[in-house]
């Protein structure tokens, strides 16, 4: 699983430009079940989004294709998470 933050740049003014097709691009992460959770990171900071059932290099470069990515309008980090514990809920997170 992986934690991948999207924090806005210097160029942050662009965002509006850039935001149908950074949400068609969401759309699509979460069409292809590899976008489980995305929003905004606290105080205007940019956004976060929880990814699962893809290799590090395969999200790494869904990520690349970001129009906010491509545009300069945020810097992208994707950090990876092994998860240990579950609510019974979120139990399939922990398969594999």
């Amino acid at each position: 699983m992986f934690i991948v933050q999207l924090r806005f740049s210097e160029h942050r003014d662009k965002a509006k430009e850039y935001m149908d097709a950074h949400n068609a691009w969401l759309r699509q992460g979460f069409d292809d079940g590899v976008f489980l959770l995305a929003g905004s990171l606290d105080s205007g900071m940019g956004g976060g989004i929880l990814a699962h059932g893809a290799s590090r290099q395969a999200l790494e470069q869904r990520v690349q294709t970001d129009p906010f990515v491509v545009e300069g309008v945020v810097t992208a980090e994707v950090v990876e998470l092994a998860p240990a514990k579950a609510d019974p809920r979120l139990e399939f997170l922990l398969a594999g």
